[in-house]
């Protein structure tokens, strides 16, 4: 393996949308620097956390339409029935919930928890009460994917946070959309819901740390077998 193929291969990729940030922590710290060489460190830490923020990691995301993989990096927060959002159009009945909160550290690209056809996409303003609460879920700022996959509709909900202050989604309603594909992320601190038909079976707890992309949250149809795996 070559010198470049050993870099790539350290170097965690970074996404587009944290260029203008870094810039500016960047010049900041250059302007802060010419002042004082304590606020210069403080500006190049603070500069490196951002670069770390935005980071995008390639992911090995299971191929198995039994699986609901975690739509972000983070700790479970919540498991068990709730009722989705009004806006997202999926009735007054309960589903199964599962949130994974984000940290100001955690990688915040968010990923599909399931493939299918995405059939609305709805954001709603809000209060930024600290994800973590659960009266989040229906008070903060959030915007919604709702997919249509093939073990019924499934929402994934982008929930802005205490210090997040902007949702960022690219996906399209009337698209396809795989499972593990990138579809938006959340600036600096958050979380995502997974609502699910509540005959998905949990395969996480509370406190367990997940990995966007890869850690399975739930399962359709039964004991699952090894399945096979996409490099996305």
């Amino acid at each position: 393996m070559s010198i470049v193929d050993t870099i790539k291969n350290t170097l965690v990729p970074i996404h587009r949308e944290g260029y203008p940030f870094i810039a500016a922590f960047a010049a900041g710290t250059l302007f802060l620097g010419y002042f004082s060489s304590i606020l210069f460190w403080t500006g190049l830490i603070l500069t490196a956390w951002c670069i770390y923020f935005y980071r995008d990691p390639e992911r090995v995301t299971p191929v198995d339409d039994r699986l609901v993989v975690s739509p972000a990096d983070g700790v479970i927060s919540a498991v068990g029935p709730a009722v989705p959002p009004r806006e997202l159009g999926l009735g007054s009945g309960e589903m199964t919930r599962i949130s994974v909160f984000m940290n100001v550290f955690s990688c915040h690209v968010n990923r599909a928890p399931v493939r299918g056809r995405i059939a609305r996409i709805e954001h709603r303003p809000g209060k930024f009460l600290n994800a973590e609460l659960d009266k989040a879920s229906s008070e903060n700022e959030r915007n919604g994917l709702v997919i249509d996959s093939p073990n019924g509709t499934v929402a994934a909900v982008q929930i802005a946070g205490l210090v997040a202050r902007r949702i960022v989604c690219w996906a399209e309603a009337g698209g396809s959309i795989a499972i593990g594909e990138r579809f938006g992320l959340i600036r600096f601190g958050s979380r995502v819901d997974v609502f699910l038909p509540l005959n998905a079976v949990p395969r996480v707890a509370v406190g367990q740390t997940a990995v966007g992309g890869e850690t399975v949250l739930a399962e359709f149809g039964g004991a699952a077998v090894t399945p096979l795996v996409r490099i996305s």
